[in-house]
């Protein structure tokens, strides 16, 4: 018989707040929230201080501050944390080149081929504790299990619990043995489960289940029923402990996007054309970083009755530079009534391929050659123009920051703007901070 593998979640405790801490230790004792700092911002995160007030992350700023006016609000900086998460990252693969990120705080790792040299997972979640802790100043709770959601729900049983002193440590470390799969998952409630939210919940609740342990009572054929095939066969699956999924080192993304929430609403279309251009172009340098091309443009407007909206487009051959991915981007857009005024604009790009895997033909990043071009208008000529010279506009960038070449519409009197991966992902901060920079 096969040995189980061994598999371990990490979940870095309160990582967007706790590396603030780092960089303001007088805000130790103290409720910290980052995240959006206006009100339209979301938590990002919160330390277990504020969180003893039942502030939890997405929940909208606003909010937060009613439960905890005495906590202190702090803009999130998405490069510092990823900085931070790819020295916490670079341990966890020293040990095993099998890891899999969720985010920027949060992975899977299997350590299977890595025991006979390291120990078994216990040692090895407690090794990589003591290395993080040592290196980084930062304190993770580690799962141990044979399958990957069972190595999650045990993270959840070694975190930390909040208090108006701090955090009351937990065990730091969870371990589900071989064997033992079912007496750990079977007294949780169900909706510990991957897939099981309010709607599912409602339906199982009417066959009696209440924990994990009842939903493995049911028959298959009765749950398939009552929550549809694929979903019934993932759910009995789940409830016998049955989890096939491998650990998947460096996945490919399947979309890149950015969207901005805005401190006031925009109603002007020019400047909401800006917008798109300028978030078309960080998420064009996205994909040439990844190495791929989009197929379809998304635009997403969000207007200020929360009213949502997307609008896509496939052109001819896929994508990669902001002159092309704007140029779609400000299409759909001249299609949408802005007036009554937007909260939210968002541009993405799906259906990603490596250049040259279109119709046949050899694609250029662009996707256009210059005879597709003639005669088509300036837009397409500027985007034949902006192809030509994307690797040069990378090496300069690369080099001297995003915002030492980028498309003339985006100076303006207030300085050259450009959209950083990570930046207002949260939301806007306070008035006078509503630019996304």
């Amino acid at each position: 018989m096969t040995d189980p593998r061994t598999i371990l979640h990490v979940d870095m405790d309160a990582f967007f707040a706790s590396v603030e801490l780092l960089r303001h230790p007088e805000l130790r004792g103290r409720p910290v929230v980052v995240g959006g700092t206006g009100d339209r911002g979301v938590v990002a995160a919160a330390s277990y201080e504020a969180r003893s007030y039942g502030v939890f992350s997405a929940m909208p700023s606003s909010r937060a501050r009613r439960l905890c006016p005495d906590a202190v609000f702090l803009a999130g900086d998405h490069d510092h944390y990823r900085e931070v998460s790819s020295r916490v990252m670079d341990l966890f693969r020293a040990v095993t080149p099998l890891v899999e990120p969720l985010s920027l705080d949060e992975a899977f790792l299997d350590v299977t081929g890595a025991r006979r040299l390291h120990g078994d997972g216990e040692a090895i979640a407690r090794r990589l504790r003591r290395q993080v802790r040592d290196q980084e100043g930062l304190t993770c709770s580690v799962g141990v299990a044979s399958v990957k959601f069972l190595a999650k729900l045990a993270t959840g049983t070694a975190k930390p619990r909040p208090s108006r002193r701090g955090p009351v440590p937990g065990p730091g470390v969870a371990v589900v043995a071989p064997g033992g799969e079912l007496a750990f998952l079977h007294p949780l409630p169900v909706e510990a489960l991957w897939g099981v939210g309010p709607a599912t919940l409602a339906r199982l609740q009417r066959y009696g289940v209440r924990t994990v342990g009842d939903l493995a009572e049911v028959p298959r054929a009765s749950l398939t029923s009552a929550v549809g095939q694929a979903h019934g066969r993932h759910l009995h699956d789940l409830a016998h402990g049955i989890d096939p999924r491998p650990v998947e080192p460096d996945q490919a993304p399947k979309s890149i996007s950015h969207e901005e929430t805005y401190a006031t609403d925009r109603r002007d279309p020019d400047d909401l054309r800006r917008e798109a251009v300028r978030m078309a172009d960080a998420v064009a340098a996205r994909l040439r970083r990844h190495g791929v091309a989009g197929r379809t443009v998304t635009l997403k407007v969000r207007f200020g009755d929360f009213r949502t909206i997307t609008r896509s487009t496939t052109p001819g051959e896929p994508v990669a530079t902001g002159a092309a991915v704007a140029r779609l981007a400000k299409e759909l857009l001249a299609r949408v009534d802005v007036g009554e005024g937007v909260r939210l604009l968002g541009v993405g790009v799906a259906g990603l391929v490596a250049p040259g895997s279109g119709s046949g033909e050899q694609l250029s990043l662009l996707g256009l050659d210059d005879e597709a071009a003639e005669g088509e208008g300036p837009e397409r000529a500027d985007d034949v123009a902006w192809g030509r010279a994307t690797d040069a506009i990378d090496r300069v960038r690369a080099r001297y920051g995003a915002d030492a070449v980028v498309p003339a519409t985006l100076a303006d009197p207030r300085g050259i703007r450009v959209a950083r991966r990570g930046a207002q992902q949260w939301g806007p901060d306070a008035p006078g901070a509503d630019e996304g920079t």
